[in-house]
């Protein structure tokens, strides 16, 4: 299921962003990527120890945890330090499958993926985002400042740039609910939850869902 996040940055941020993402200094993207994603991975990424780095990282990840719509689609427990990655035209991410497991000594697993948009989609042709699903491949360019959530065990690629500059945050989150079709009720039923809370907040009917809720998150959840 993929999941589209409006106004994960504020327009501010995205000023703050692109200011230290111009005065940065870039590297080979290969240089993160396993052994079978250098054949297909062609992009740029933000060095590791520029000093802009941590600050960049920080930001994206607190936009996100303060964000309700990506803790209500996840139930994040933990989110991998981002990746500033950069497309100049001619550059592409080929077809893959993001590693299970992410990290040094302290390896996480990786159930969920998420590329956080920075420049705007009129800054750049191509670049679209392609997933292959059983219902047919989807692409996804949104406006900056806008993410798509999707399982990391998703097969996709970024599509050629074939004008101008893509930026992205892309990151990974580890789940306290492991199972993407748990994840995806939990979330529909936070949904009808919410709307039974506003519209009759006494009712017993409002009442069951919440205890419905509660009690299929302490089933499924993993500490």
């Amino acid at each position: 299921m993929l999941n589209i996040l409006t106004e994960v940055l504020t327009q501010e941020e995205l000023q703050q962003i692109r200011a230290l993402v111009t005065e940065a200094e870039f590297e080979d993207g290969k240089s993160t990527a396993g052994y079978r994603a250098k054949l297909f991975k062609h992009n740029e990424q933000l060095k590791r120890g520029e000093k802009s780095a941590e600050t960049l990282k920080q930001m994206v990840v607190d936009a996100l945890f303060r964000h309700q719509g990506f803790r209500s689609v996840t139930f994040v427990r933990r989110v991998r330090p981002p990746l500033i990655s950069r497309y100049k035209p001619g550059m592409e991410y080929g077809l893959h499958v993001d590693d299970p497991l992410m990290g040094g000594e302290r390896r996480e697993r990786t159930d969920i993926a998420l590329t956080l948009f920075i420049s705007e989609p009129a800054d750049y042709d191509g670049g679209e985002l392609y997933f292959e699903s059983p219902w047919g491949a989807q692409k996804v360019k949104l406006p900056a400042g806008s993410a798509v959530v999707y399982p990391a065990r998703t097969l996709h690629r970024v599509m050629p740039v074939t004008r101008g500059e893509r930026l992205a945050a892309v990151t990974w989150a580890q789940s306290y609910v492991r199972d993407e079709q748990h994840r995806e009720l939990l979330f529909e039923l936070d949904r009808v939850r919410a709307f039974l809370h506003k519209q009759a907040p006494q009712a017993p009917e409002t009442h069951l869902a919440f205890k419905c809720s509660a009690n299929l998150l302490r089933l499924w959840a993993e500490p």
